[in-house]
């Protein structure tokens, strides 16, 4: 079952919270690969303003979940909203030009680039005139000066934009690509696992950039086995099983065991104080 959707205001994490707009809304979706169903009657809602967590175990349909929401599989059925009105992503180009960006796991950088390079990756800065229409020349040094500029307002420390990728640490890796979703982002930014193999002190320093993210504006998806870090992180949290949503949950009002339980099905939603669910 779902969890209902009372109206409060201020969310855990200090986000928009309860009471914002839904941004992007998934409705019954269904997702087959074969004789697997992935998903199985999905829903889903992001609220304006907020840290939505995603977690689940493994087969839970996270993943199919998140890949349908950013354009990298097309339901089967059922229907996704972005800010009230339907769309139909058919690759992760529509949903970029949505105004959604995804942060995948194995971060997709390239390593030998510069940071410059890798934040304008695929969407690379021509020279003005003939030079960019014909010879197609790249802007060099616009992009390095905008590259400073979106590092800075994330309060990303790095020695230079002009170093390369694979000089930096995990989580200054981790940083680039957030940044480079932020920059390019206008309504949603999905992070996968955006902790997954860091230290305790990359881990701190990638959740604060995660909350940055969420203070400029944009709204914030993370998939996460780490349940500390979404307790740390987020306004709500989304718990999937067996390819549905079973709860929504208030981080405040929760204990981690139970949020676990509800993960596994030792505990139904429905079971937990109402005031627990979001």
């Amino acid at each position: 079952m779902s969890a209902p959707s009372p109206t409060t205001t201020t969310g855990a994490a200090g986000g928009t919270g309860v009471g914002a707009r839904l941004l992007l809304e998934a409705r019954a979706l269904v997702k087959r690969y074969g004789r697997v169903t992935a998903l199985d009657g999905a829903d889903f809602a992001l609220r304006a303003g907020e840290i939505l967590a995603v977690v689940g175990d493994n087969g839970a349909g996270k993943s199919s979940l998140i890949r349908a929401l950013s354009g990298a599989i097309v339901p089967d059925a059922g229907e996704i909203r972005l800010d009230g009105r339907p769309v139909r992503f058919r690759s992760p180009i529509d949903a970029r030009r949505a105004g959604i960006e995804t942060v995948y796991q194995d971060l997709a950088v390239a390593p030998a680039m510069t940071i410059a390079e890798n934040l304008f990756l695929g969407r690379e800065l021509r020279r003005p005139g003939l030079a960019g229409r014909l010879l197609r020349l790249l802007d060099r040094p616009r992009m390095v000066r905008e590259s400073e500029r979106h590092l800075a307002e994330l309060g990303v420390v790095v020695r230079s934009p002009t170093q390369p990728v694979e000089t930096l640490s995990g989580g200054q890796r981790q940083a680039v690509a957030v940044a480079r979703g932020a920059a390019f982002a206008r309504l949603v930014v999905i992070m996968d696992e955006p902790t997954a193999a860091l230290g305790v002190r990359e881990s701190a320093m990638v959740l604060d950039l995660v909350r940055r993210v969420r203070d400029r504006g944009l709204s914030v998806v993370v998939i996460s086995h780490d349940i500390p870090h979404v307790f740390e992180l987020a306004d709500r949290i989304h718990v999937a099983r067996l390819g549905r949503r079973v709860a929504v949950l208030d981080p405040r009002r929760v204990a981690m065991r139970d949020v676990v339980a509800v993960m596994t099905g030792a505990l139904a939603a429905d079971e937990l104080p109402p005031d627990a669910l979001a």
